[in-house]
């Protein structure tokens, strides 16, 4: 097998069409950077421009046309996807490059794994020019990197493995995304929607149902607060399975107001409504309030209740440049409050669905190993 410049492998490799886009749903739809956000050509996140076929004449994608992402944030640069001819017809948009597969040398599915291998990417990242709001890659430094690639029925082998351990993984993460929808009808059976009216069961603001605390963060000119064992919960954490990235020590801890474990944690300045449950003790910084139920709500309940309310608390918030929900609104902020055994068995059924979950979490965990091992097999000699 050749050493190749990846550029030989297309027909051609160019921006898209220049045109001002909108959403007003007129003309012919048009790809943008978020129509392959998730990795796929997603036809609801396109834009519009009131174009005719005439108009975008040679700016057409054809089936196999691979959209590669050059300007976005760094993460995300080298985002690509396959059109597939959904939507039917789609023109080719500013800030997404069109990779056109020369057939006789690459096959689409073997371009999108190559450009999504480590190696590829590691090359990528050598060029990629870093800007405040955004970074980017050049046509010609793309063109350049170095790659192996197989005969054509050997990619097609390659190809077709890797759809299908990527397909388990997508079924693996829909399953979880269905355990979700679960826990919401859950609620819904039990205690009716908490968004519409009438309300099955009498109401109280959060201030009689808890303490409401503001958080606070240790004073950095103190050394020592940070890297200890009590997680320091931001915004970021919230809503994250992931553990939290800060923690503190003893004696960041004695600077500001932990809360135990099961409190619930809403964020109320920025993205306002965002919220999770305190899983230990620990710490939060002052974009948090935090609720430490009393015993008339069950921790479990006391956070469902408010999840599915976390639209209204976010129209609450100050419209000011960064919204705002102030403690004193956010404490009189009313949940209804139904019998405790009620809450209890709900609370129970609940954790029966997060066992469900910590078992898909290991099964996705394994389906992406899986993947991550044969993707490494099929690429290791594939970039010079």
């Amino acid at each position: 097998m050749n050493v190749l410049a990846f550029g030989d492998l297309f027909q051609f490799i160019r921006n898209g069409m220049s045109v001002k886009q909108d959403k007003s749903g007129a003309g012919l739809p048009i790809s943008r950077i978020e129509t392959i956000a998730d990795g796929s050509v997603n036809p609801n996140r396109v834009g519009f421009a009131g174009l005719s076929a005439a108009a975008a004449e040679g700016w057409l994608l054809e089936t196999g046309d691979i959209l590669f992402s050059h300007i976005n944030s760094v993460e995300h640069v080298g985002k690509c996807a396959v059109y597939r001819g959904v939507p039917e017809v789609l023109v080719h948009g500013m800030n997404l490059l069109n990779l056109r597969c020369d057939q006789g040398k690459i096959v689409p599915e073997f371009a999108k794994y190559l450009i999504r291998s480590p190696g590829f990417r590691g090359c990528l990242a050598s060029f990629i020019n870093k800007a405040v709001n955004q970074a980017s890659v050049s046509i010609g430094n793309l063109r350049t990197i170095p790659v192996i690639v197989p005969p054509l029925s050997e990619q097609r082998s390659i190809a077709a493995i890797l759809d299908q351990a990527d397909a388990l993984r997508s079924k693996r993460r829909e399953a979880l995304a269905q355990l979700d929808s679960i826990k919401q009808a859950i609620f819904i059976d039990m205690f009716g929607d908490p968004r519409q009216l009438p309300r099955a069961w009498p109401s109280a603001p959060l201030s009689a149902l808890g303490r409401v605390t503001t958080g606070r963060t240790p004073p950095t000119s103190k050394e020592g607060m940070f890297g200890g064992a009590v997680p320091f919960i931001t915004p970021g954490d919230l809503e994250s399975e992931h553990p939290a990235k800060r923690t503190l020590t003893a004696e960041g801890v004695a600077e500001i107001n932990p809360v135990r474990a099961g409190a619930t944690l809403v964020c109320c300045i920025g993205t306002v409504g965002k919220m999770g449950m305190a899983k230990v003790r620990s710490g939060f910084n002052q974009q948090i309030n935090a609720v430490d139920w009393n015993s008339t709500v069950d921790d479990t309940y006391g956070l469902a209740a408010l999840f599915f309310r976390k639209g209204e608390l976010a129209a609450q918030a100050a419209s000011t440049t960064v919204p705002i929900l102030n403690k004193s609104t956010f404490e009189k902020f009313e949940i209804q409050v139904p019998p405790l055994d009620l809450q209890r068995i709900f609370a129970a059924r609940i954790q029966a669905v997060e066992g469900l979950k910590i078992t898909h979490r290991a099964a996705l965990a394994e389906s992406d190993a899986l993947f991550a091992s044969l993707q490494h097999r099929a690429f290791a000699v594939q970039v010079a």
